[in-house]
């Protein structure tokens, strides 16, 4: 017989609720410039990185085209961002920030920066919970979808 599964002992479930909450902070440290989660962590990359290709970008913040798409209309028509065709490759669209897009940076890091405070945590410890869970996600990665395959299903029990 197989060990029981309590939902307060799982790592998946914490990391869901802990999720959860992050969203709300992110949606109200967010809610004065209209943007959110996705939005911001797209800011994010272009900030890092300057104009990317849809494709790079997608792949940088982990969104498909079919949730990056709509994201991206909708900063380019809020005046975040401008997408269009690479000068290089016209099969590529490449995004990059406006002039607002940019001047906002500093804005916004310091009110999201000014939240993260009130996590009562020393850059150590968060540091540390940033690179667990990072470590976690890569484990989960490099898991072939073979595998479970192997495992029972209900017609073998």
């Amino acid at each position: 017989m197989a060990k029981p599964i309590i939902l307060d002992e799982q790592l998946c479930f914490s990391i869901y609720q802990a999720h959860k909450v992050y969203n709300r902070f992110y949606a109200k440290a967010l809610a004065p410039f209209k943007l959110t989660y996705s939005q911001y962590i797209v800011l994010l990359a272009l900030w890092q990185y300057g104009t990317l290709s849809v494709k790079a970008l997608g792949e940088r913040v982990g969104l498909d085209s079919g949730t990056l798409t709509p994201l991206l209309k909708r900063l380019e028509k809020d005046g975040w961002v401008l997408r269009q065709r690479s000068k290089q490759d016209e099969r590529k669209l490449d995004v990059q920030l406006t002039a607002h897009g940019k001047k906002m940076q500093d804005t916004i890091d310091e009110r999201v920066g000014t939240c993260m405070q009130w996590i009562g945590m020393s850059q150590d410890q968060y540091n540390s919970i940033r690179d667990a869970v990072s470590e976690v996600k890569d484990h989960l990665a490099e898991i072939p979808d073979g595998k479970f395959d192997k495992l029972p299903t209900p017609a073998e029990q």
